[in-house]
C-alpha cells in the first residue's frame, strides 16, 4: 500500500507513467538490496574466509544456502577442506544436494581426501551413495587403508570360543582363527558384512579339518587348513576382501569317532536284547501252544478209553461178541 501511496503522490507532481514505473522498480529493487544485505550480512565472516582460502563461494549462493535451510558453515568449511587437499572438483552444489538428502558432508569430504592421499579410486558420487546407503564410509577408506582383523568365531556374536571340527580319524579339533580383511568398495553397497565374513570362514574351516584323514595331519600343518580356506573365494559378493586366514589356535578335543561307536555298540547290544526277548517270548508262548495242544489229545484218548466198555457191551447184546468167539 506504501508504494501505491507514494505512486498517488508522485501522480499528484505532475510525473509521467513511465518515471513513476522507474520509481517504483528502484524501490522495490532497493527493497530487496537491503533484504540480501541483511541475510548476507551473517554469513559474510564466512564468505571471507572462502575467499581468503581460495574456496570462493558467490554471495548470491551463500545467501541461497540460508533461504534452501542449507547450513552454510558445514558446506564453506567442507568446501575449503576439499580445495585445500585438491579436490577442488567437488562443487558446492553438490554438497548442498547431499546435505538436503539426509547425507552427512564433512565424512565424505574426509573420505574423499582420505582416498585421495592414498591413491585409492573413489568419487564424489560413490562415496554419496555409500553415506546415505548407511555405511560409515570413512571407516570404509580407513579399512582400505589399514586392514581389520576379524576373529572367527567371535564371542561376542555367536557366544562360541572355538570352531570345532572332527577329522575322519573321529578325533575333535577346537580352532580359532582371525581373519585379515580390508574393505572392498566396490562392493560396499549391497554386499555382506562381518557376519556373513565369520560364517563362511567358519564352515571352511569345518570343512577343511572334516576332509583330512587324521588329526595328526592338521596338527602338524595348520596352514592347510587356512589355504584350503582362502583358495575357496570366501570374500565373494561382500564389502570386505580377504586378505588372509591364520591359524591362531587348535587343541585336540573329544574322541567323537570311539564315542559314537560306543554309543552303537551299546545300541547294538540293546536291539540284540530285544530281539533275544522277542524270541524267547515267542518261545514261551509256543511252549504254552504245545501244553494245550498235549492236554487236548489226552482228553480225546480219555474220551475214546471211555467208549470201549460201551462197545463191548453193546456187543454182548447184540450177541457179536459170542458169535466172533465161537467163529
Amino acid at each position: 500500500m506504501s508504494i501505491v501511496h507514494h505512486t498517488l503522490i508522485l501522480a499528484q507532481d505532475g510525473l509521467t507513467f513511465p518515471q513513476m514505473l522507474g520509481i517504483g522498480i528502484g524501490i522495490i529493487f532497493g527493497v530487496l538490496f537491503l533484504v540480501f544485505f541483511a541475510m548476507f550480512a551473517s554469513v559474510a565472516s564466512l564468505w571471507f574466509r572462502a575467499f581468503m582460502s581460495g574456496a570462493l563461494i558467490g554471495p548470491l549462493q551463500m545467501v541461497v544456502m540460508k533461504l534452501k535451510r542449507v547450513n552454510p558453515h558445514d558446506i564453506v568449511d567442507c568446501r575449503i577442506m576439499a580445495v585445500q587437499a585438491g579436490l577442488s572438483q567437488i562443487t558446492t552444489n553438490a554438497m548442498e544436494s547431499h546435505y538436503l538428502a539426509g547425507g552427512n558432508v564433512p565424512i565424505v569430504v574426509r573420505s574423499l581426501i582420505a582416498a585421495h592421499r592414498a591413491k585409492i579410486d573413489l568419487d564424489w558420487n560413490t562415496a554419496a551413495a555409500i553415506d546415505l546407503a548407511g555405511r560409515n564410509v570413512l571407516e570404509a577408506v580407513q579399512t582400505s587403508v589399514n586392514t581389520k582383523v576379524i576373529d572367527c568365531p567371535d564371542p561376542g556374536r555367536t557366544g562360541r570360543s572355538t570352531l570345532d571340527g572332527v577329522a575322519k580319524d573321529g578325533i575333535q579339533l577346537k580352532a580359532r582363527a582371525r581373519v585379515t580383511v580390508r574393505t572392498n568398495l566396490g562392493q560396499l553397497i549391497g554386499g555382506a558384512t562381518e557376519e556373513t565374513i565369520i560364517a563362511r570362514v567358519g564352515e571352511g574351516i569345518v570343512s577343511a579339518i572334516g576332509s583330512c584323514e587324521t588329526h595328526k595331519e592338521v596338527l602338524a600343518n595348520p596352514m592347510l587348513i587356512a589355504r584350503t580356506v582362502l583358495n575357496k573365494g570366501l570374500d565373494s559378493q561382500t564389502a570386505y576382501a580377504i586378505v588372509s586366514i591364520d591359524i591362531a589356535d587348535i587343541d585336540v578335543g573329544d574322541n567323537v569317532g570311539a564315542r559314537l561307536q560306543a554309543d552303537q555298540a551299546e545300541a547294538d547290544v540293546r536291539i540284540a536284547r530285544a530281539k533275544a526277548e522277542e524270541r524267547r517270548a515267542a518261545a514261551v508262548a509256543q511252549e504254552q501252544e504245545m501244553r494245550a495242544l498235549t492236554q487236548e489229545n489226552q482228553a480225546e484218548v480219555v474220551l475214546a478209553e471211555s467208549a470201549i466198555p460201551e462197545a463191548m457191551a453193546a456187543a454182548y447184546r447184540t450177541g457179536k461178541l459170542r458169535s466172533a468167539a465161537k467163529t
